[in-house]
């Protein structure tokens, strides 16, 4: 990771333009932690402005709600207490419909398609934030969501009766209709539930089963990919727009690196927590084709049930995204 991030620093020395404007101060607020890739990306996409403008647009980045709580900065930032900010795109799905594409399981399963699906997505995004005051500047996935088991599992019915942790709407309905026994468990009490047989399964990313230590009570890693939530960094349309255009093309160049220096991270954490599993015990394999076509089916059911509510914009992403894979 320190490689890609040292790669962001040079990148902004190379792109440094001489503008001669004041000094605009920005603040960019986030829920996550200041260790976190995600928020260690954005420091370098602010220190990358910075030294691309020659300090006349620096932007604060404050990390774990120091500054705004991560539920209401969109809402903050569209009102312009905060300039920008980050959140969790599935977590949007009420207020901008399409940003909830990515809380839709077994459709997404490489980070190429995940690319290409923000590709889709991003146009109604865009539009959909404009209605808010707010400007999509990049946006970057977690790692994939595997499945953690106690026993090995081959197909859908391997899971039937196994006590699953749920932790949302969408969760609780996969369990269900894998005929698993829906757990709901806070992340912080896993270990415990682990402990006290609580839970049999799980569908959860590497870089999570490596930080709660899982393999006290599981063995094993299914590399399913249920699912890439996205985190999306935006503006304040009105911030961004009083900006120099030139300050402006920096901006822009800039979120695209950090898209892409993002993405890269977000590949590297999979890769290194996977190690992580295997060093650890836990035993990692892909998907059995049964299992997966399975999974593929359950996939194409919350397709439609989506698509079914939200509309014809809706269409706009799942047709293209099916018809090219």
């Amino acid at each position: 990771m320190k490689s890609i991030l040292c790669a962001a620093a040079l990148a902004a020395v190379v792109a440094s333009p001489c503008l001669a404007q004041p000094s605009i101060q920005w603040k960019l607020a986030t829920g996550y932690r200041a260790e976190s890739f995600h928020t260690q990306n954005i420091e370098a996409f602010a220190s990358e402005v910075a030294s691309a403008t020659r300090g006349q647009l620096k932007i604060e980045v404050a990390p774990n709600n120091s500054l705004v709580k991560l539920p209401e900065i969109p809402a903050a930032v569209a009102a312009g207490k905060v300039q920008a900010g980050e959140a969790i795109m599935s977590g949007m799905g009420k207020d901008v419909p399409l940003a909830g594409a990515d809380g839709v399981p077994f459709v997404v399963g490489t980070y190429e398609a995940v690319q290409r699906m923000w590709t889709l997505q991003r146009p109604g995004i865009e539009r959909d934030f404009a209605k808010r005051g707010l400007k999509p500047l990049y946006a970057v996935p977690w790692p994939p969501q595997g499945l953690y088991t106690n026993k090995p599992i081959r197909e859908a019915r391997d899971l039937q009766g196994l006590k699953m942790r749920t932790y949302n709407p969408t969760t609780v309905r996969i369990a269900e209709l894998l005929g698993s026994v829906p757990v709901d468990v806070a992340m912080v009490q896993v270990g415990t539930a682990l402990k006290e047989g609580r839970m049999d399964a799980m569908i959860t990313s590497a870089v999570t089963g490596v930080e709660n230590k899982v393999w006290g009570g599981l063995t094993h890693y299914y590399e399913l990919n249920a699912w890439f939530p996205k985190n999306i960094v935006f503006v304040n349309a009105k911030a961004f727009d009083a900006l120099p255009a030139a300050t402006r093309k920096v901006v822009l160049e800039s979120a695209a690196r950090a898209e892409a220096r993002g993405f890269a991270l977000s590949q590297e954490a999979a890769h290194s927590a996977t190690v992580e599993l295997r060093r650890n015990g836990i035993k990692v394999e892909p998907v059995p084709f049964e299992l997966s076509r399975d999974l593929k089916r359950l996939g194409e059911k919350f397709s439609r049930e989506w698509v079914a509510s939200v509309g014809n914009a809706a269409n706009e992403i799942f047709i293209p995204f099916y018809d090219l894979k």
